[in-house]
């Protein structure tokens, strides 16, 4: 497992496609809400992508259809937009990726529809809790797999499952690099982190059981097997000399 070590010059490019992408995600917060359908917001973030000089690196990848991935409720991720029409209680993941001279970068979050249960709240809240105590984990010297053990040792306390099936990944110079970031790994497991590392922590986190399925319709749409609730925050993390930045994280949330 090769794991690239960016410049400054490559460094600057990821950034600023990172920076786009979570600006994609801001100007979506306006389309994401009842009545309006998943295909209309890929639309809008289409338009804005293409209005920035950018590209979509999920339209077209192997197929996929969509210039974001967009994933209610029990899926877990990898939604294809389409015509479902969102409702007053729904939670909805977007995941967006975008290509900026040549330069990758990946986010996403999630948005309250209307009015959601305290039940989904809790899981959003504790979800973004994953992310940071993931991001807590990233410095020089430290293993991969102790963001999955922070990670899946917080989730569990909550009572919540981690999906396994998925994972975060290196990016910057492609759409996906080594290393695979495991959201569920032994402590002090895996290859240390040296500045100049860029990879995606994207914590699944379910309701439920932490397996998925995928719908034989698309190829794509992966689901909670027992129907129940998931979701998922992610950003795109720089390791610098003295710990990381969340080059995504540009509304300073995180």
């Amino acid at each position: 497992m090769a794991i690239k070590i960016k410049n400054a010059k490559q460094i600057e490019g990821i950034r600023k496609s990172s920076r786009l992408a979570a600006e994609c995600l801001k100007y979506l917060e306006e389309f994401a809400v009842p009545g309006n359908t998943t295909e209309f917001i890929n639309q809008k973030a289409l338009e804005f992508m293409t209005r920035h000089k950018a590209k979509s690196a999920t339209l077209g990848y192997n197929g996929f259809k969509g210039a974001v991935c967009t994933s209610p409720n029990d899926v877990i991720c990898h939604g294809v937009p389409g015509p479902y029409e969102l409702k007053d209680g729904d939670i909805l993941n977007i995941d967006a990726t975008t290509i900026l001279n040549g330069y990758y970068g990946d986010t996403c979050k999630m948005y309250e529809i209307g009015k959601v249960s305290d039940d989904a709240k809790d899981l959003l809240k504790v979800t973004r809790e994953c992310l940071r105590i993931g991001m807590k984990e990233c410095f020089p010297g430290n293993r991969f797999g102790n963001i999955g053990y922070a990670i899946s040792e917080y989730a569990h306390s909550k009572g919540y499952s981690v999906v396994y099936e998925f994972c975060g990944h290196g990016v910057g110079l492609k759409f996906h690099e080594d290393p695979e970031v495991s959201h569920i790994a032994p402590k002090n497991t895996g290859k240390r982190m040296r500045p100049g590392m860029i990879f995606t922590i994207e914590p699944m986190i379910n309701v439920g059981k932490a397996r998925a399925k995928v719908d034989k319709s698309d190829g794509w749409t992966a689901r909670t097997i027992d129907g129940k609730l998931s979701a998922q925050y992610e950003h795109t993390i720089l390791v610098t000399d003295n710990g990381c930045e969340a080059l995504t994280d540009v509304y300073g949330d995180f």
